[in-house]
């Protein structure tokens, strides 16, 4: 929805063109590209392994990660080291959440899955949702609506532990620093209702 527009329509040709594969049956295979990385970050988090050896042998395996991974880790290790500055106490894994986000209207799903959950040392319950993309960085309007859909989603969560972390660039949203106005719900349901217009238009010119 934030991408410049030449780069917003080559995305949209891109997921296309996939649609049109798995429509003929063709299977795009590789699996999520950023799961690996998110599952050793959080390994991190909770005493594991080390991110920076977990990093370098995931790009050893495979060095189509040689490029974002890094990233990837100092972003995340610069945001997490700055947590640990505060504490020696140990952080354990919270709830396991996972939800849907329904926008009936448009026959469309937002699955919200794979969160970090963290309870701290006194008991506190922090929910991190993760924003890999390398770009655009995320913006203070985009994680808004971002944080919005997550009070939706996870209503017995406080609003005041809900944060999204752009991971390369190390930077996190939360309502206090990020606070709601009330139009979220209107500006969501329009930015992807000038989405799918802009995406049918495009698939048109596959038909």
């Amino acid at each position: 929805m934030y991408l410049e527009p030449n780069k917003r329509r080559s995305a949209l040709r891109t997921d296309i063109r996939e649609d049109i594969r798995r429509e003929a049956g063709e299977d795009g295979g590789g699996g999520d590209f950023y799961s690996p990385f998110w599952a050793d970050a959080k390994a991190h988090v909770f005493g594991g392994p080390d991110l920076r050896e977990s990093t370098a042998e995931r790009i050893a395996a495979n060095d189509r990660r040689s490029n974002l991974y890094p990233q990837l880790r100092d972003g995340f290790l610069s945001w997490w080291d700055e947590r640990r500055r505060w504490t020696n106490l140990p952080f354990n894994p919270g709830r396991k959440l996972k939800a849907r986000f329904q926008f009936p209207e448009f026959d469309a799903v937002v699955k919200i899955d794979n969160i970090l959950t963290v309870v701290d040392g006194n008991g506190d319950e922090h929910v991190v949702y993760s924003y890999f993309a390398p770009e655009p960085a995320l913006s203070a309007d985009a994680a808004r609506l971002g944080l919005w859909v997550l009070t939706q989603a996870f209503p017995a969560v406080p609003p005041s532990e809900l944060r999204i972390l752009d991971i390369i660039r190390g930077n996190t949203f939360s309502i206090d620093r990020t606070p709601l106005t009330g139009e979220e719900e209107i500006e969501l349901r329009a930015r992807y209702a000038r989405l799918v217009v802009e995406r049918d238009n495009l698939r048109a010119e596959y038909e």
